[in-house]
């Protein structure tokens, strides 16, 4: 679905433009068209390919989606994939945000995600100053906000973290702790692969052999290059600290089996003890000490209560009981 399609001259907007009008405007040496989609049709891609002359593996590549992060070199243009991340009903939800980019355009097209990126071509325009710099620096502006879209899922993360944090040591809950850090694990992942990958493409942009369409901007992708690298040192950071707190859940699960296993041996010896009399004195003889007097009954169970009382006291003392 076409969301906007607009030209520019000089860092200025010229006017909103139909597609069939794209290949007049990107002929001009200072003009560039920029082109968003959403949901893009492959008939619309096509068309795009048709106008912009888009090579035809980055247009496969966006055609079949669920790509992983990357920038790749195609001649004298670019073609970036991005991750969107947004988090619905506690839920992380990745879309994925394609970026062609020429000397005289910019195609970018946004699937499986509900944040747009009006404001950013806002922003843009608010700077013509910056948006002097074409097509490269509308890369830049796509790019950076994808990225600061990362830190709120980064912030919600901890704070999910923080608050299983607080209930590890609470009697009980152990078990549903390891629930939740494991799903907190896997979103970690998830960020994990959206930052990681993007994180080494973007180091290409900024040192290096860079690319002849981004050579007089890399200083604003080496800024993109920083977010990304701060963000990958925490989810390194987050990843390490669930992992521990999940050690210490399933060791607090078994310290409480342990107390269970000790409290079930301790009545277990309780109750030993008292078969052992009664299994003795239950037996059929005739000739024992016990046959034949008078207190016999009472002296046998005073003798097995005291001894498993006894017992009782020693496994209260220990902590068993």
């Amino acid at each position: 679905m076409l969301i906007n399609c607009v030209a520019y001259q000089e860092g200025k907007k010229l006017c909103d433009i139909d597609i069939e009008d794209i290949s007049e405007y990107v002929k001009h040496p200072d003009c560039f068209v920029w082109v968003a989609l959403k949901d893009a049709e492959p008939a619309e891609l096509t068309k795009m390919q048709e106008e912009f002359g888009l090579h035809e593996l980055a247009v496969e590549d966006a055609m079949l989606g669920h790509q992983r992060p990357k920038i790749e070199e195609y001649g004298d243009s670019l073609f970036a994939v991005m991750h969107a991340l947004e988090i619905h009903d506690d839920q992380l939800c990745v879309g994925e945000v394609d970026v062609f980019v020429g000397n005289n355009y910019v195609l970018s097209t946004r699937n499986r995600s509900q944040q747009g990126f009006l404001g950013v071509r806002a922003r843009c325009e608010r700077e013509p100053h910056h948006l002097q710099q074409g097509s490269a620096f509308v890369l830049y502006a796509l790019m950076d906000a994808v990225v600061d879209r990362y830190f709120p899922v980064m912030d919600a993360i901890e704070s999910e973290l923080e608050k299983v944090e607080e209930q590890i040591f609470i009697k009980g809950s152990q078990r549903a702790n390891i629930q939740k850090l494991y799903q907190l694990k896997r979103k970690v992942t998830i960020l994990k692969h959206a930052v990681a990958p993007l994180l080494e493409a973007v180091g290409k942009l900024d040192g290096g052999r860079v690319p002849p369409i981004v050579a007089d901007t890399k200083d604003y992708f080496r800024d993109i290059h920083d977010h990304l690298y701060r963000i990958n040192i925490s989810v390194d950071s987050i990843r390490e600290t669930i992992g521990t707190a999940i050690q210490v859940n399933l060791s607090m699960v078994a310290i409480d089996e342990g107390e269970v296993n000790k409290r079930l041996a301790a009545w277990a010896a309780i109750f030993g003890v008292a078969t052992a009399f009664f299994g003795i004195w239950g037996m059929n003889f005739d000739v024992m000490p016990e046959l034949k007097w008078r207190f016999g009954y009472p002296a046998a169970i005073l003798v097995v209560s005291a001894t498993c009382g006894y017992l009782y006291y020693r496994f209260k003392k220990s902590g068993w009981l």
